[in-house]
């Protein structure tokens, strides 16, 4: 990591690439974990939990507010310096087809839950990270996914676009300010969500989580956009560096309005 974090929180940290971020974390950085399935978080707490290492878990339904409050409440409390918001569903097959509920709940947990605990804890990170002369750290996971209008998993990918846009533009408003943000985009990754979501099989060549894990906060400091995987970076870049120019250019442009605007009221 380019930074030596003091507490992170990782959300969806039962399973998969939540659950690999936690392993990979150093264990001089104290961790809060949280995900659906209590059970395992508990083990996962118990097995790093080394030495004077502190490693706190709560149970948390990130379509619930209620949930989301506690959450972010006991992260302020433990002045969490680094956030990953990782916890993500999606349902395969057709949006019609599908239950309804589901698909509202994946814009509730892959967008509304990415947002609550950003905007709800980052002004406090950045204030303290400044006092003490520092530097957060932000991941938001997105997906490859985020590139393109993709049927049958149509809710899923409209969602992860959500998140590399709005992570894409947050990045450029902070980056005067002492915080590192990445939009990290996997692709297919072996985890249980496939099969959460209904997609039968294996998927072929799909990558470790920990190798995800392990890039990501490699990168995190280094760049805005981190896709995980040699081919898939290689077939995207030409896809984000665009974008990545647009939004510096749109940042500065829009960065004078709003100061305009400001001084003004």
């Amino acid at each position: 990591m380019a930074t030596d974090y003091r507490f992170a929180l990782v959300t969806g940290a039962s399973s998969g690439i939540g659950a690999a971020f936690a392993r990979t974390i150093p264990e001089t950085t104290d961790l809060l974990l949280t995900g659906r399935d209590s059970e395992r978080l508990v083990a996962l707490r118990e097995e790093l939990s080394v030495g004077e290492r502190t490693v706190e878990s709560i149970p948390a339904d990130l379509t619930r507010e209620g949930d989301r409050r506690a959450l972010i409440d006991k992260a302020q409390a433990l002045e969490i310096d680094l956030l990953i918001n990782n916890a993500g569903m999606g349902q395969f097959g057709a949006v019609l087809e599908n239950d309804p509920q589901g698909e509202v709940d994946t814009v509730q947990v892959n967008c509304t839950a990415v947002v609550d605990l950003a905007v709800n804890l980052l002004p406090g990170m950045i204030d303290r990270e400044r006092l003490a002369g520092r530097r957060a750290g932000l991941i938001n996971v997105s997906s490859t996914f985020a590139v393109q209008p993709i049927p049958y998993v149509a809710t899923y990918a409209a969602s992860k676009a959500f998140v590399q846009s709005w992570t894409e533009a947050l990045a450029e408003e902070l980056r005067h300010q002492p915080v590192d943000v990445l939009a990290l985009c996997p692709g297919a990754t072996r985890t249980g969500m496939a099969e959460r979501a209904g997609l039968r099989g294996s998927i072929p060549f799909a990558g470790d989580p920990e190798d995800v894990a392990r890039e990501a906060l490699g990168a995190l400091g280094r760049c805005t956009v981190h896709v995980s995987g040699a081919a898939s970076r290689a077939a995207l870049t030409p896809y984000f560096l665009p974008r990545r120019i647009a939004a510096g250019g749109l940042g500065a442009v829009m960065g004078f309005f709003s100061r305009v605007g400001t001084r003004r009221t």
